[in-house]
């Protein structure tokens, strides 16, 4: 295919050819003697006729000439302007993509979850426990505004299904920001658990061995526990963190056999009664490799937010230590309440405590057995006991765990004895991501 020149200087070739054969032809006419002189003047018009063409055609040719190197420019100039949207749409794409991974990089999501099935057969068979739960179902969503600057929650389901005359609860057990102020120190501010024992704030049941939470954190410090308020933390390079926390506090049952349980008096940052409030300190050290020791106080300026009650200041105090060196492991917690008032004291309630003691052992990188001796003397009957656990957890992934134990309870008063003394087994399933 010529091109547009090509294609003009063809035209033009032929053009001259043509103008050369008429001016020959008319030279041969106008020398021929038989020519009149009327020939002569009409070749002549013909010739001006011709010419008058050929300069038609030549305009036309420079014309057609402009208008293509036009078209050529404004094509250029189009591809240099889709070239410039083109770019523009990819820094635009770019930009939009930098800005969704730069969120996204700031956000953390994850969660636990855990699945029970209970086989416990007791003295009287009113008592026993035979059914399948999932027992939480728990979400957490962080988003960090600055390095030191970040929000924490977690969202968890209990039981399945929560609602009117139904055994499940939704429940949003942290909800705060943190703020690292200073070089190693931070700040806290919300909803959070209490820095107390070994379970309060980790729990995850890849993390633990058994298939329930041991009883002496569940009934006297009590996990999960959670308040709103404020808290200060500061750790050194040594392994020692120290945290202090003005909170909410408890609120005692007034009446009923739940009255005296610790456990029940939890608020759960609803609505939460904060007549007075509630202040914790706690101590962490673990500078020495493979050795986590730990204290904590909780004070309680009314256990029940009702002055003069009988049943006034509280103090909860608690010690642990954990021990791993290779395949061996040991965990160890005493926790006491010290209960103030005439009537916690006339109904022998104003002492509550109880430890325990867990060696364990990994026989594999996978699976791993335990024993547990817990001595439980919390606010009810029901709750005062001494407990055997013996078991093994099998972790399918360091996130995801397989778990039975059997365990025998036996209780404390003679009632409760022939009632509830029980033993049996328990099988779960338990992960987090």
């Amino acid at each position: 295919m010529f091109s547009i020149t090509q294609e003009f200087t063809k035209d033009l070739y032929m053009t001259k050819i043509t103008l050369f054969g008429a001016a020959t032809a008319l030279m041969l006419q106008l020398s021929a003697p038989s020519f009149a002189a009327d020939q002569v003047t009409v070749d002549r018009a013909e010739y001006e006729q011709l010419k008058a063409a050929v300069e038609m055609m030549l305009q036309e040719r420079a014309q057609t000439k402009a208008d293509a190197k036009e078209t050529h420019e404004l094509a250029t100039a189009a591809k240099k302007s889709a070239d410039e949207a083109n770019a523009f749409a990819e820094a635009a794409v770019e930009a939009a993509e930098s800005s969704l991974s730069s969120t996204l990089n700031k956000v953390t999501l994850g969660g636990y979850g855990e699945v029970h099935y209970n086989n416990l057969q007791a003295k009287d068979s009113a008592n026993d426990v035979e059914e399948s739960d999932i027992h939480r179902f728990v979400l957490f969503a962080g988003y960090e505004y600055t390095d030191t600057i970040r929000f924490y929650s977690e969202f968890e389901i209990e039981h399945g299904v929560a609602g009117e005359g139904k055994n499940g609860e939704v429940e949003i057990e942290q909800a705060y920001i943190e703020w690292d102020f200073a070089e190693n120190s931070s700040a806290l501010a919300g909803v959070f658990l209490l820095p107390i024992g070994i379970m309060n704030e980790t729990h995850e049941p890849n993390t633990f061995y058994g298939v329930e939470r041991n009883n002496v954190e569940k009934m006297i410090i009590p996990s999960t526990w959670w308040e709103s308020g404020v808290m200060v933390s500061h750790h050194t390079d040594a392994g020692l963190k120290i945290e202090v926390a003005a909170h909410s506090g408890l609120k005692l049952p007034e009446s009923g056999s739940k009255m005296y349980a610790v456990r029940y008096g939890r608020q759960k940052a609803s609505e939460a009664d904060t007549h007075e409030l509630a202040y914790t300190a706690a101590v962490t050290y673990t500078g020495i490799a493979g050795l986590e020791i730990g204290a904590a106080i909780n004070y309680q300026e009314d256990v029940t937010q009702v002055k003069n009650d009988g049943r006034e200041e509280a103090l909860l105090w608690v010690a642990h230590a954990i021990y791993n060196n290779g395949p061996f492991g040991l965990r160890a917690l005493y926790a006491e309440w010290d209960i103030d008032g005439d009537v916690a004291k006339a109904a022998n309630m104003d002492k509550q405590d109880g430890y325990y003691i867990e060696p364990s052992y990994m026989a594999t990188e996978k699976l791993g057995f335990f024993g547990r001796y817990e001595d439980v003397r919390a606010g009810r009957g029901a709750d005062r006991f001494d407990q055997v656990s013996l078991g093994f957890n099998y972790w399918l992934h360091p996130q995801v765990v397989l778990k039975f134990n059997w365990e025998e309870r036996k209780h404390e008063l003679s009632a409760d004895k022939a009632t509830r003394d029980y033993d049996g087994y328990n099988l779960g399933v338990g992960w987090s991501f």
